[in-house]
Protein backbone atom coordinates (compact mmCIF):
# COMPACT_ATOMS: atom_id res chain seq x y z
CA UNK A 1 0.00 0.00 0.00
CA UNK A 2 2.70 2.61 0.77
CA UNK A 3 4.36 1.95 -2.57
CA UNK A 4 1.02 2.44 -4.36
CA UNK A 5 0.46 5.83 -2.70
CA UNK A 6 3.98 6.92 -3.54
CA UNK A 7 3.52 5.98 -7.18
CA UNK A 8 0.28 7.91 -7.35
CA UNK A 9 1.94 11.05 -5.98
CA UNK A 10 4.72 10.91 -8.52
CA UNK A 11 2.22 11.08 -11.37
CA UNK A 12 1.48 14.70 -10.39
CA UNK A 13 3.66 17.41 -11.98
CA UNK A 14 6.25 18.35 -9.39
CA UNK A 15 6.50 22.05 -10.30
CA UNK A 16 2.78 22.62 -10.76
CA UNK A 17 1.22 24.94 -8.14
CA UNK A 18 -1.36 23.40 -5.86
CA UNK A 19 -4.18 25.49 -7.35
CA UNK A 20 -3.53 24.02 -10.80
CA UNK A 21 -2.76 20.53 -9.54
CA UNK A 22 -5.95 19.96 -7.56
CA UNK A 23 -9.34 20.56 -9.18
CA UNK A 24 -12.35 20.93 -6.87
CA UNK A 25 -13.42 17.32 -7.41
CA UNK A 26 -10.12 16.09 -5.96
CA UNK A 27 -10.22 18.35 -2.91
CA UNK A 28 -13.66 17.40 -1.66
CA UNK A 29 -15.47 14.12 -1.00
CA UNK A 30 -18.99 15.49 -1.15
CA UNK A 31 -21.31 16.20 -4.02
CA UNK A 32 -21.17 19.73 -5.37
CA UNK A 33 -24.62 21.08 -6.25
CA UNK A 34 -25.59 23.81 -8.69
CA UNK A 35 -28.84 25.58 -9.56
CA UNK A 36 -29.00 26.55 -13.24
CA UNK A 37 -29.10 30.32 -13.83
CA UNK A 38 -31.45 29.90 -16.78
CA UNK A 39 -34.00 27.32 -15.65
CA UNK A 40 -33.38 26.97 -11.87
CA UNK A 41 -32.88 23.18 -12.05
CA UNK A 42 -30.78 21.74 -9.20
CA UNK A 43 -28.19 19.17 -10.24
CA UNK A 44 -24.94 17.69 -8.98
CA UNK A 45 -21.68 18.39 -10.77
CA UNK A 46 -19.92 15.26 -12.04
CA UNK A 47 -16.12 14.83 -11.85
CA UNK A 48 -14.63 16.70 -14.80
CA UNK A 49 -11.40 16.31 -16.71
CA UNK A 50 -9.59 19.03 -18.68
CA UNK A 51 -11.63 20.20 -21.65
CA UNK A 52 -14.92 18.79 -20.35
CA UNK A 53 -18.11 20.71 -19.58
CA UNK A 54 -21.03 20.11 -17.25
CA UNK A 55 -24.39 21.23 -18.65
CA UNK A 56 -27.82 21.54 -17.09
CA UNK A 57 -29.85 18.40 -17.86
CA UNK A 58 -33.01 20.48 -18.24
CA UNK A 59 -32.04 23.42 -20.51
CA UNK A 60 -28.47 22.50 -21.60
CA UNK A 61 -26.98 25.67 -20.12
CA UNK A 62 -23.24 25.18 -19.46
CA UNK A 63 -22.70 25.18 -15.71
CA UNK A 64 -18.94 24.54 -15.54
CA UNK A 65 -16.13 24.39 -18.09
CA UNK A 66 -12.97 22.72 -16.87
CA UNK A 67 -9.52 23.83 -18.08
CA UNK A 68 -6.07 22.38 -17.59
CA UNK A 69 -3.75 24.58 -15.52
CA UNK A 70 -6.38 27.35 -15.29
CA UNK A 71 -4.39 29.78 -13.14
CA UNK A 72 -1.20 29.53 -15.17
CA UNK A 73 -3.07 29.66 -18.48
CA UNK A 74 -5.13 32.73 -17.52
CA UNK A 75 -2.12 34.56 -16.10
CA UNK A 76 0.03 33.90 -19.18
CA UNK A 77 -2.73 35.05 -21.53
CA UNK A 78 -3.43 38.15 -19.42
CA UNK A 79 0.24 39.17 -19.48
CA UNK A 80 0.42 38.67 -23.24
CA UNK A 81 -2.80 40.67 -23.69
CA UNK A 82 -1.49 43.59 -21.64
CA UNK A 83 1.74 43.67 -23.63
CA UNK A 84 -0.22 43.74 -26.88
CA UNK A 85 -2.46 46.52 -25.51
CA UNK A 86 0.54 48.63 -24.47
CA UNK A 87 1.97 48.30 -27.97
CA UNK A 88 -1.43 49.13 -29.49
CA UNK A 89 -1.74 52.43 -27.61
CA UNK A 90 1.92 53.43 -28.07
CA UNK A 91 2.31 53.38 -31.85
CA UNK A 92 0.43 54.76 -34.89
CA UNK A 93 -2.83 52.97 -35.62
CA UNK A 94 -3.80 53.94 -39.19
CA UNK A 95 -2.62 56.62 -41.62
CA UNK A 96 -4.00 57.82 -44.95
CA UNK A 97 -2.85 60.02 -47.82
CA UNK A 98 -5.02 61.77 -50.41
CA UNK A 99 -3.86 64.39 -52.95
CA UNK A 100 -0.68 65.04 -51.00
CA UNK A 101 -2.53 65.53 -47.69
CA UNK A 102 -1.92 62.90 -45.03
CA UNK A 103 -3.07 62.15 -41.51
CA UNK A 104 -2.04 59.61 -38.94
CA UNK A 105 -3.93 58.62 -35.81
CA UNK A 106 -3.29 56.60 -32.70
CA UNK A 107 -5.76 54.18 -31.17
CA UNK A 108 -6.92 56.51 -28.41
CA UNK A 109 -7.64 59.30 -30.91
CA UNK A 110 -10.64 57.34 -32.20
CA UNK A 111 -12.29 58.37 -28.93
CA UNK A 112 -10.65 61.69 -28.03
CA UNK A 113 -11.38 63.25 -31.44
CA UNK A 114 -15.11 62.90 -30.79
CA UNK A 115 -14.86 65.22 -27.80
CA UNK A 116 -13.98 68.09 -30.16
CA UNK A 117 -17.22 67.38 -32.05
CA UNK A 118 -19.32 67.62 -28.85
CA UNK A 119 -19.78 63.84 -28.55
CA UNK A 120 -18.24 63.20 -25.08
CA UNK A 121 -20.63 60.39 -24.16
CA UNK A 122 -19.81 58.42 -27.32
CA UNK A 123 -16.09 59.10 -26.76
CA UNK A 124 -16.23 57.80 -23.19
CA UNK A 125 -18.14 54.69 -24.28
CA UNK A 126 -15.55 53.90 -26.96
CA UNK A 127 -12.44 54.35 -24.82
CA UNK A 128 -14.04 52.41 -21.97
CA UNK A 129 -15.06 49.41 -24.10
CA UNK A 130 -11.83 49.03 -26.09
CA UNK A 131 -9.10 50.11 -23.63
CA UNK A 132 -10.10 50.90 -20.04
CA UNK A 133 -12.42 48.02 -19.16
CA UNK A 134 -10.21 45.38 -20.88
CA UNK A 135 -7.16 46.73 -19.03
CA UNK A 136 -9.02 46.65 -15.69
CA UNK A 137 -10.18 43.11 -16.44
CA UNK A 138 -6.66 41.90 -17.28
CA UNK A 139 -5.11 43.48 -14.19
CA UNK A 140 -7.85 41.84 -12.13
CA UNK A 141 -7.03 38.45 -13.65
CA UNK A 142 -3.34 38.95 -12.85
CA UNK A 143 -4.13 39.96 -9.27
CA UNK A 144 -6.31 36.91 -8.72
CA UNK A 145 -4.15 34.28 -10.40
CA UNK A 146 -0.91 35.55 -8.87
CA UNK A 147 -2.38 35.11 -5.40
CA UNK A 148 -3.72 31.65 -6.26
CA UNK A 149 -0.39 30.51 -7.69
CA UNK A 150 1.22 31.53 -4.39
CA UNK A 151 -1.47 29.50 -2.56
CA UNK A 152 -2.30 32.72 -0.70
CA UNK A 153 -4.99 34.96 -2.25
CA UNK A 154 -4.17 38.66 -2.28
CA UNK A 155 -6.40 41.25 -0.55
CA UNK A 156 -9.72 42.12 -2.22
CA UNK A 157 -9.54 38.98 -4.37
CA UNK A 158 -13.18 38.11 -3.69
CA UNK A 159 -14.42 41.57 -4.75
CA UNK A 160 -12.24 41.53 -7.86
CA UNK A 161 -13.41 38.05 -8.85
CA UNK A 162 -17.02 39.17 -8.50
CA UNK A 163 -16.34 42.25 -10.63
CA UNK A 164 -14.77 40.27 -13.49
CA UNK A 165 -18.05 38.50 -14.25
CA UNK A 166 -19.83 41.85 -14.66
CA UNK A 167 -17.16 43.37 -16.94
CA UNK A 168 -17.10 40.67 -19.61
CA UNK A 169 -20.15 41.76 -21.69
CA UNK A 170 -18.88 45.34 -21.97
CA UNK A 171 -15.45 44.61 -23.46
CA UNK A 172 -15.69 45.09 -27.23
CA UNK A 173 -12.18 44.91 -28.64
CA UNK A 174 -13.24 42.20 -31.11
CA UNK A 175 -16.17 44.33 -32.31
CA UNK A 176 -13.82 47.29 -32.75
CA UNK A 177 -11.62 45.24 -35.08
CA UNK A 178 -14.62 44.54 -37.32
CA UNK A 179 -15.40 48.26 -37.29
CA UNK A 180 -11.81 49.04 -38.28
CA UNK A 181 -11.97 46.62 -41.22
CA UNK A 182 -15.25 48.14 -42.41
CA UNK A 183 -13.70 51.62 -42.18
CA UNK A 184 -10.68 50.55 -44.23
CA UNK A 185 -12.86 49.16 -46.99
CA UNK A 186 -14.95 52.34 -47.04
CA UNK A 187 -11.95 54.61 -47.66
CA UNK A 188 -9.73 52.21 -49.62
CA UNK A 189 -10.92 53.61 -52.95
CA UNK A 190 -10.63 57.25 -51.85
CA UNK A 191 -7.13 57.39 -50.35
CA UNK A 192 -3.95 55.43 -49.73
CA UNK A 193 -4.18 53.69 -46.36
CA UNK A 194 -1.29 52.36 -44.28
CA UNK A 195 -1.75 50.11 -41.26
CA UNK A 196 0.53 50.89 -38.35
CA UNK A 197 2.07 48.61 -35.75
CA UNK A 198 -0.76 49.52 -33.41
CA UNK A 199 -3.38 48.06 -35.75
CA UNK A 200 -1.75 44.64 -35.85
CA UNK A 201 -1.00 44.75 -32.12
CA UNK A 202 -4.64 45.53 -31.40
CA UNK A 203 -5.75 42.59 -33.56
CA UNK A 204 -3.49 40.35 -31.49
CA UNK A 205 -4.81 41.97 -28.31
CA UNK A 206 -8.44 41.34 -29.27
CA UNK A 207 -7.68 37.66 -29.90
CA UNK A 208 -5.70 37.25 -26.67
CA UNK A 209 -8.40 39.05 -24.66
CA UNK A 210 -11.01 36.64 -26.02
CA UNK A 211 -8.80 33.68 -25.13
CA UNK A 212 -8.25 35.10 -21.64
CA UNK A 213 -11.97 35.42 -20.92
CA UNK A 214 -12.56 31.88 -22.15
CA UNK A 215 -9.68 30.51 -20.08
CA UNK A 216 -11.22 31.60 -16.78
CA UNK A 217 -12.45 28.53 -14.90
CA UNK A 218 -14.79 30.34 -12.52
CA UNK A 219 -15.73 27.16 -10.64
CA UNK A 220 -12.10 26.28 -9.97
CA UNK A 221 -11.18 29.88 -9.15
CA UNK A 222 -13.93 30.39 -6.57
CA UNK A 223 -13.22 27.03 -4.97
CA UNK A 224 -9.55 27.99 -4.64
CA UNK A 225 -10.39 31.44 -3.27
CA UNK A 226 -13.11 30.70 -0.75
CA UNK A 227 -13.65 26.95 -0.67
CA UNK A 228 -17.20 25.66 -1.02
CA UNK A 229 -19.58 25.77 1.95
CA UNK A 230 -22.12 22.99 2.30
CA UNK A 231 -25.36 23.38 0.42
CA UNK A 232 -28.36 24.11 2.70
CA UNK A 233 -29.72 21.08 4.54
CA UNK A 234 -32.36 19.18 2.66
CA UNK A 235 -31.37 20.39 -0.81
CA UNK A 236 -32.82 18.07 -3.43
CA UNK A 237 -31.58 17.53 -6.96
CA UNK A 238 -33.86 17.00 -9.94
CA UNK A 239 -36.30 19.78 -9.01
CA UNK A 240 -36.18 23.61 -9.24
CA UNK A 241 -34.43 25.57 -6.50
CA UNK A 242 -37.18 28.17 -6.04
CA UNK A 243 -39.62 25.62 -4.63
CA UNK A 244 -37.05 24.78 -1.96
CA UNK A 245 -36.44 28.39 -0.96
CA UNK A 246 -33.02 28.29 -2.62
CA UNK A 247 -31.21 30.01 -5.46
CA UNK A 248 -27.91 29.67 -7.25
CA UNK A 249 -25.46 32.56 -7.12
CA UNK A 250 -25.07 34.00 -10.65
CA UNK A 251 -21.43 34.89 -9.91
CA UNK A 252 -19.84 31.96 -8.10
CA UNK A 253 -22.57 29.31 -8.60
CA UNK A 254 -23.02 28.39 -4.94
CA UNK A 255 -26.52 27.38 -3.82
CA UNK A 256 -27.85 29.62 -1.02
CA UNK A 257 -30.98 29.66 1.09
CA UNK A 258 -33.05 32.83 0.75
CA UNK A 259 -34.99 34.74 3.35
CA UNK A 260 -38.80 34.39 3.44
CA UNK A 261 -38.93 37.56 1.29
CA UNK A 262 -36.88 35.82 -1.42
CA UNK A 263 -33.70 37.86 -0.91
CA UNK A 264 -30.25 37.36 0.53
CA UNK A 265 -26.51 37.48 -0.06
CA UNK A 266 -24.20 34.73 -1.25
CA UNK A 267 -22.23 33.36 1.70
CA UNK A 268 -19.18 32.80 -0.52
CA UNK A 269 -18.88 35.85 -2.83
CA UNK A 270 -21.38 38.23 -1.13
CA UNK A 271 -23.30 38.80 -4.37
CA UNK A 272 -26.84 40.07 -3.83
CA UNK A 273 -29.35 37.29 -4.46
CA UNK A 274 -33.02 37.16 -5.42
CA UNK A 275 -35.33 34.25 -6.08
CA UNK A 276 -36.11 36.04 -9.34
CA UNK A 277 -34.74 39.37 -10.58
CA UNK A 278 -36.94 42.08 -9.02
CA UNK A 279 -39.49 43.54 -11.46
CA UNK A 280 -37.74 41.73 -14.30
CA UNK A 281 -40.49 42.12 -16.89
CA UNK A 282 -41.27 45.72 -15.93
CA UNK A 283 -37.63 46.76 -16.26
CA UNK A 284 -37.24 44.90 -19.54
CA UNK A 285 -40.36 46.57 -20.95
CA UNK A 286 -39.10 50.01 -19.88
CA UNK A 287 -35.68 49.47 -21.47
CA UNK A 288 -37.23 48.08 -24.65
CA UNK A 289 -39.52 51.10 -24.90
CA UNK A 290 -36.61 53.48 -24.43
CA UNK A 291 -34.48 51.68 -27.02
CA UNK A 292 -37.38 51.66 -29.52
CA UNK A 293 -37.78 55.42 -29.08
CA UNK A 294 -34.04 56.01 -29.54
CA UNK A 295 -34.00 53.82 -32.63
CA UNK A 296 -36.12 56.39 -34.50
CA UNK A 297 -33.59 59.29 -34.38
CA UNK A 298 -30.79 56.74 -34.87
CA UNK A 299 -32.16 56.05 -38.35
CA UNK A 300 -33.72 59.42 -39.22
CA UNK A 301 -30.74 61.65 -38.43
CA UNK A 302 -27.35 61.31 -40.16
CA UNK A 303 -24.78 59.18 -38.39
CA UNK A 304 -21.95 61.06 -40.12
CA UNK A 305 -21.40 63.84 -42.67
CA UNK A 306 -18.77 63.57 -45.38
CA UNK A 307 -17.22 66.76 -46.80
CA UNK A 308 -15.39 66.43 -50.13
CA UNK A 309 -14.09 69.44 -52.10
CA UNK A 310 -16.29 71.75 -50.04
CA UNK A 311 -19.47 69.76 -50.64
CA UNK A 312 -21.12 68.11 -47.61
CA UNK A 313 -23.11 64.88 -47.82
CA UNK A 314 -24.91 63.59 -44.71
CA UNK A 315 -25.34 59.82 -44.45
CA UNK A 316 -27.78 57.79 -42.41
CA UNK A 317 -27.26 54.15 -41.44
CA UNK A 318 -29.34 52.88 -44.36
CA UNK A 319 -27.71 55.44 -46.64
CA UNK A 320 -24.30 54.07 -45.74
CA UNK A 321 -25.43 50.55 -46.61
CA UNK A 322 -26.74 51.74 -49.98
CA UNK A 323 -23.48 53.56 -50.65
CA UNK A 324 -21.45 50.42 -49.95
CA UNK A 325 -23.67 48.44 -52.33
CA UNK A 326 -23.14 51.04 -55.05
CA UNK A 327 -19.38 50.77 -54.49
CA UNK A 328 -19.64 47.01 -55.01
CA UNK A 329 -18.78 46.15 -51.39
CA UNK A 330 -21.60 43.69 -50.93
CA UNK A 331 -20.02 41.71 -48.02
CA UNK A 332 -19.32 44.87 -45.99
CA UNK A 333 -22.78 46.24 -46.78
CA UNK A 334 -24.23 42.97 -45.50
CA UNK A 335 -22.17 43.23 -42.29
CA UNK A 336 -23.35 46.79 -41.61
CA UNK A 337 -26.96 45.96 -42.50
CA UNK A 338 -27.00 42.93 -40.22
CA UNK A 339 -25.22 44.65 -37.31
CA UNK A 340 -27.04 47.99 -37.52
CA UNK A 341 -30.52 46.99 -38.72
CA UNK A 342 -31.24 43.28 -38.39
CA UNK A 343 -29.62 42.77 -34.96
CA UNK A 344 -31.20 45.76 -33.12
CA UNK A 345 -34.64 45.22 -34.64
CA UNK A 346 -34.41 41.46 -34.17
CA UNK A 347 -33.39 41.90 -30.55
CA UNK A 348 -36.25 44.30 -29.87
CA UNK A 349 -38.75 41.93 -31.47
CA UNK A 350 -37.34 38.84 -29.75
CA UNK A 351 -37.29 40.34 -26.25
CA UNK A 352 -40.75 41.84 -26.75
CA UNK A 353 -42.10 38.47 -27.81
CA UNK A 354 -40.43 36.73 -24.83
CA UNK A 355 -41.99 39.25 -22.45
CA UNK A 356 -45.41 38.64 -23.99
CA UNK A 357 -45.31 34.83 -23.95
CA UNK A 358 -43.27 34.22 -20.79
CA UNK A 359 -46.44 33.63 -18.77
CA UNK A 360 -47.76 31.12 -21.30
CA UNK A 361 -44.77 28.81 -21.67
CA UNK A 362 -44.92 25.03 -21.63
CA UNK A 363 -42.24 22.39 -21.40
CA UNK A 364 -42.31 21.86 -25.18
CA UNK A 365 -41.36 25.45 -26.06
CA UNK A 366 -39.39 26.59 -23.00
CA UNK A 367 -36.23 25.07 -24.45
CA UNK A 368 -36.53 26.93 -27.75
CA UNK A 369 -37.42 30.20 -26.01
CA UNK A 370 -34.37 29.87 -23.78
CA UNK A 371 -32.18 29.38 -26.85
CA UNK A 372 -33.71 32.52 -28.36
CA UNK A 373 -32.85 34.43 -25.19
CA UNK A 374 -29.24 33.24 -25.32
CA UNK A 375 -28.99 34.37 -28.93
CA UNK A 376 -30.33 37.86 -28.19
CA UNK A 377 -27.96 38.22 -25.25
CA UNK A 378 -24.96 37.17 -27.36
CA UNK A 379 -25.50 39.29 -30.48
CA UNK A 380 -26.44 42.60 -28.85
CA UNK A 381 -22.91 44.00 -28.48
CA UNK A 382 -22.09 43.50 -32.18
CA UNK A 383 -24.35 46.41 -33.12
CA UNK A 384 -21.58 48.74 -31.90
CA UNK A 385 -19.78 48.16 -35.21
CA UNK A 386 -21.37 51.24 -36.81
CA UNK A 387 -20.43 53.48 -33.87
CA UNK A 388 -16.82 52.30 -34.07
CA UNK A 389 -16.78 52.91 -37.83
CA UNK A 390 -17.86 56.50 -37.28
CA UNK A 391 -15.24 57.03 -34.56
CA UNK A 392 -12.41 55.71 -36.75
CA UNK A 393 -13.43 57.67 -39.85
CA UNK A 394 -13.94 60.93 -37.94
CA UNK A 395 -10.47 60.66 -36.37
CA UNK A 396 -8.74 59.60 -39.59
CA UNK A 397 -10.39 61.67 -42.36
CA UNK A 398 -9.41 65.22 -41.39
CA UNK A 399 -8.14 67.02 -44.49
CA UNK A 400 -10.19 70.20 -44.20
CA UNK A 401 -12.42 71.13 -47.15
CA UNK A 402 -10.60 68.59 -49.33
CA UNK A 403 -12.04 65.66 -47.39
CA UNK A 404 -13.31 65.33 -43.85
CA UNK A 405 -15.91 63.39 -41.88
CA UNK A 406 -17.85 64.67 -38.87
CA UNK A 407 -20.12 62.65 -36.54
CA UNK A 408 -23.87 63.12 -36.71
CA UNK A 409 -26.48 63.07 -33.91
CA UNK A 410 -27.47 59.51 -34.82
CA UNK A 411 -24.17 58.21 -33.39
CA UNK A 412 -25.25 58.93 -29.81
CA UNK A 413 -28.79 57.70 -30.45
CA UNK A 414 -27.63 54.43 -31.98
CA UNK A 415 -25.08 53.85 -29.23
CA UNK A 416 -27.92 54.34 -26.74
CA UNK A 417 -29.96 51.70 -28.57
CA UNK A 418 -27.11 49.19 -28.25
CA UNK A 419 -26.63 49.85 -24.53
CA UNK A 420 -30.36 49.83 -23.74
CA UNK A 421 -30.98 46.54 -25.57
CA UNK A 422 -28.02 44.95 -23.77
CA UNK A 423 -29.43 46.09 -20.43
CA UNK A 424 -32.87 44.81 -21.43
CA UNK A 425 -31.43 41.34 -22.06
CA UNK A 426 -29.61 41.45 -18.71
CA UNK A 427 -32.72 42.44 -16.76
CA UNK A 428 -34.86 39.72 -18.33
CA UNK A 429 -34.82 36.64 -16.08
CA UNK A 430 -34.93 33.49 -18.26
CA UNK A 431 -36.02 31.41 -15.27
CA UNK A 432 -39.45 33.00 -15.66
CA UNK A 433 -39.83 30.99 -18.87
CA UNK A 434 -39.60 27.77 -16.88
CA UNK A 435 -41.62 28.90 -13.86
CA UNK A 436 -44.89 28.61 -15.78
CA UNK A 437 -43.97 25.58 -17.87
CA UNK A 438 -45.26 22.46 -16.08
CA UNK A 439 -44.91 19.29 -18.14
CA UNK A 440 -47.97 18.00 -19.94
CA UNK A 441 -49.46 15.11 -18.07
CA UNK A 442 -49.62 12.91 -21.11
CA UNK A 443 -45.97 13.41 -22.07
CA UNK A 444 -43.18 10.90 -21.51
CA UNK A 445 -41.04 13.70 -20.10
CA UNK A 446 -43.60 14.32 -17.36
CA UNK A 447 -43.59 10.60 -16.51
CA UNK A 448 -39.81 10.41 -16.17
CA UNK A 449 -39.54 13.69 -14.24
CA UNK A 450 -42.28 12.58 -11.82
CA UNK A 451 -40.61 9.21 -11.35
CA UNK A 452 -37.22 10.82 -10.85
CA UNK A 453 -38.54 13.33 -8.32
CA UNK A 454 -40.34 10.60 -6.38
CA UNK A 455 -37.07 8.75 -5.79
CA UNK A 456 -35.08 11.84 -4.76
CA UNK A 457 -33.84 12.14 -1.24
CA UNK A 458 -32.17 15.10 0.42
CA UNK A 459 -28.46 15.05 -0.36
CA UNK A 460 -25.54 16.55 1.48
CA UNK A 461 -24.17 19.30 -0.76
Amino acid sequence: MPSQRLTKRRTLPVNTPLVDRSPPEVRTQRRRLRACHECDWVSALPPLSSGEKASCPRCSHVLVTRHRYPAQRSMALAIASLIALIVAVSFPFISFTVSGVSNRIELTQTATTLIGFHQPIVAIAIIMTIVVLPAVYLFGVLWLQFGLLRDHPLPFSRDIARTLAHLTPWMMADVFIIGALVSLIKIAGLADVDLGISFWAFCVFALLLLMTTQSIDADWMWFSLEGEPLAPDGTQTGIPAAGQGLTGCPTCGLINRLSPQGRGYCIRCHEKLHQRLPNSLQRTWALLGASAIMYIPANVYPIMTTTSLGSSSPSTIIGGVVQLIQMGSWPIAAVIFIASVIVPVGKLVALTWLCLVVRRSCVLNAQSRTRLYRLTEFIGRWSMVDVFVVAILVALIRAGSLMSITPGPAALAFGSVVVLTMLAAMTFDPRLIWDTSPPRKNSLRHFFLRRKAATKEPVDG
